[in-house]
């Protein structure tokens, strides 16, 4: 971890020295909120491959790292952005296609082995999955977890309670903990130092972050330490985790980041069209990634009126009166 006091550096930097071929790598977000998108296309531009992907309930973000071709393994709860794409497009197509190894978790289940990568132990108890194929279906077969010593030997274990007593419960589901290399996570607000503060929901974020070994923080707006100072028990994620800080304003769009912005519908609706097919997908990213050297750049192709409806209303948080269709 960067133990230097200003942690302030270019996206373009943060990536190329942070996340390499082959390493991995958790997002952070959910469906289509708080995604860290201008990570996600500087990934993409810089033609990052074969990347671990870790993520909990995403969306985007994971969508466009697989249809850019730069993973090839991924660890899930769920990948669907609701109603524009109920699973992500370029991910089924992938997994179908046989492109890519993915092995699924419950929702639950990856919050506790962030966790137990957070709080240093090999792995947390759950019931979650018991009587589901979750436990039987696995993603990795022995081969592939012996030529990475970054994985565990299982998925996971099922064991009879130690303990008996409590509950009488049978029976205990172990799930192993997730360090990942690197972890990156977009919030509102963050000081120099690498202080973050999230807004509203943090989903499994916070985990996420304490579990890697590097983290790099993209942020709407970067901020005078003393403004975090005043209400520090908002405040997620302390500077010791950070390894860098980014200021990106419209950092997870098109997805939604809570008090700045809402999700853009004509976007998200664009890109399900072009993800479809392979031509189209082609098409679109040659136009809003390789063809924006800076997530400004990309930003620039877009209508202004998108833009303008999705900003949030001081009041509720949220584009009042956009059309989520």
């Amino acid at each position: 971890m960067n133990p230097g006091n200003d942690k302030v550096m270019d996206l373009k930097d943060a990536i190329d020295r942070y996340v390499r071929d082959a390493c991995h790598i958790s997002i952070g977000g959910f469906t289509v909120n708080r995604n860290p998108m201008a990570a996600v296309y500087e990934i993409i531009r810089q033609k990052k491959k074969n990347l671990h992907l870790y993520a909990h309930s995403n969306g985007q973000g994971v969508d466009e790292l697989i249809g850019g071709g730069c993973v090839s393994k991924l660890e899930i709860a769920y990948g669907g952005n609701g109603r524009f794409a109920p699973t992500c497009i370029r991910f089924r197509k992938a997994a179908e296609r046989k492109e890519i190894l993915v092995e699924d978790y419950t929702n639950y289940q990856m919050t506790l082995r962030f966790q137990a990568g957070a709080i240093g132990v090999p792995f947390l108890p759950t019931r979650s999955s018991l009587g589901s194929d979750i436990v039987n279906k696995w993603g990795y077969d022995e081969t592939v977890r012996a030529a990475d010593d970054k994985l565990p030997d299982k998925k996971l274990v099922v064991l009879e309670n130690p303990f008996g007593g409590w509950g009488k419960t049978p029976k205990v589901v172990l799930v192993p903990a997730i360090y990942p290399d690197v972890t990156i996570i977009h919030v509102q607000k963050a000081d120099a130092h690498g202080t973050a503060r999230i807004e509203g929901l943090s989903f499994a974020d916070v985990e996420q972050a304490k579990a890697a070994k590097y983290l790099i923080i993209t942020c709407e707006e970067l901020v005078d330490k003393a403004q975090l100072r005043e209400n520090p028990d908002l405040n997620q994620i302390p500077f010791f985790n950070v390894d860098a800080v980014v200021p990106v304003p419209y950092g997870a769009y098109p997805t939604a980041c809570y008090r700045y912005y809402d999700y853009d519908t004509d976007q998200l609706n664009e890109y399900r069209n072009a993800a479809k097919e392979d031509t189209r997908y082609k098409a679109y990213l040659d136009r809003f990634i390789f063809g924006a050297e800076t997530h400004r750049q990309l930003l620039d192709l877009i209508d202004k009126t998108q833009i303008d409806n999705i900003k949030a209303d001081p009041v509720t948080g949220y584009a009042v009166g956009l059309d989520r269709k």
